[in-house]
């Protein structure tokens, strides 16, 4: 039978998981994802933080299981996560992450909780999971690179005179068509799994025309085949929308894209508010996960709504003044890191996925709008919050520990 006082600390976890999920909402998953779309006058600040938040809690319960388990279990080895160690850690995480909101600068919200969770691990004795650090670290540092230099390359393709904008969105539609179908939901697949459209429909395919007879390359092919059918329509739709009205068709086309990084920064960010608690679930076992990412996602939504418009303001106006066609090439290799991150079950700062694209993006321009001393503070920002909260969290727990 649980004790009293576990129960109390395990609530007190819970609380400080629900601060923790506010203060990404209003920060990271609340403001990054449409700020594009904001500096491009696509839609306004108030509508982008309300949209966000019901995007961002449908994304934490469809896909937020990958991201959630490997912030719980696998930053640290050989002990398990306690209550009180993650309160100590989501309260020092969310402590940082707040304060970056209050004050207009985007903390790297991946950086700061994983700094955190293997801070409080350290000092229950833990040993570090180099394995994962390794693969956490390389997305990291790619990040920047791969989501800056496509958001670059993409903008310079929406400038080209050679190329009109007729072909070139459409073309681009048609690539995230492709990726969409091929993303993981809770709801599709297996009851305790996931699974893609793509994957879905081949599986239906094949039992009603080969009976389920067919090799795993066949069922391969087709279920590319159908990747690049989702592909076509999507690119299709967008490009008859293009010819009855260019602009508005860019103007939706922008929004959808804000839709879909909104929708992944749900499923990405949650995991950093209520992976701490999973380790919890085996004492309490009635507790299913799917509560937790529930409970992340609300938190996500209320942070979002109550929080985000600052941020939002900050990331569309002072880092790059973008137009459509730039948001666009913002927005989409955010959303591919994004479910690449997901996918893995890796953690990551949704405000470097962002500002990066959001450079790359302006330097398509010649540099046009970019503050420069508002990157070097970012990047001081986000290397500052992995080392503080590593710190801080480790130093707290150790002085915890010493007195109880």
């Amino acid at each position: 039978m649980v004790g009293v006082a576990t129960v109390a600390t395990a609530v007190i976890a819970a609380l400080a998981s629900l601060f923790m999920a506010w203060a990404i909402g209003a920060g990271s998953s609340g403001s990054t994802p449409f700020a594009p779309a904001v500096g491009a006058n696509a839609i306004s600040v108030m509508r982008a933080g309300f949209v966000v938040g019901i995007l961002g809690l449908a994304g934490a319960v469809l896909q937020g299981a990958n991201v959630t388990e490997a912030v719980g279990s696998e930053l640290i080895g050989g002990v398990s996560i306690t209550a009180l160690a993650a309160t100590v850690g989501l309260l020092t995480a969310a402590i940082l992450v707040a304060l970056g909101v209050f004050k207009g600068y985007p903390i790297a919200t991946a950086f700061t909780v994983t700094g955190a969770v293997v801070g409080v691990g350290l000092a229950l004795g833990g040993e570090p999971a180099w394995a994962k650090y390794r693969q956490i670290a390389t997305l990291w540092v790619l990040t920047p690179f791969v989501g800056g230099g496509i958001a670059y390359t993409t903008a310079r393709l929406l400038r080209a005179e050679g190329v009109p904008e007729k072909v070139a969105v459409p073309a681009l539609g048609g690539l995230i068509g492709a990726i969409v179908a091929n993303i993981q939901f809770a709801v599709l697949g297996a009851a305790d799994g996931s699974g893609a459209i793509s994957g879905e429909v081949a599986g239906w395919l094949v039992d009603l025309l080969f009976a389920g007879a067919i090799t795993p390359q066949e069922l391969l092919i087709v279920r590319a085949l159908i990747t690049l059918l989702f592909g076509a329509v999507v690119a299709a739709a967008l490009a008859a929308d293009t010819r009855r009205d260019e602009a508005g068709a860019q103007r939706r086309f922008l929004l959808a894209l804000g839709g879909l990084v909104a929708f992944s920064a749900g499923g990405s960010q949650v995991g950093l508010a209520i992976g701490p608690l999973v380790p919890l679930l085996e004492t309490f076992e009635s507790i299913p996960i799917i509560a937790l990412l529930v409970g992340g996602g609300f938190g996500l939504l209320v942070g979002s709504w109550t929080g985000a418009p600052r941020m939002i303001k900050a990331l569309a106006q002072d880092y790059s003044s973008l137009g459509p066609r730039r948001s666009i090439a913002a927005l989409i290799p955010s959303f591919a890191i994004a479910q690449t991150a997901v996918a893995f079950g890796i953690p990551v700062s949704f405000n470097e996925v962002i500002v990066s694209a959001i450079i790359g993006s302006g330097y398509a321009a010649g540099g046009a709008g970019v503050s420069r001393k508002k990157m070097v503070y970012t990047v001081l920002a986000w290397a500052g919050s992995l080392v503080l909260s590593l710190v801080v969290s480790y130093g707290t727990m150790v002085a915890v520990q010493s007195v109880s």
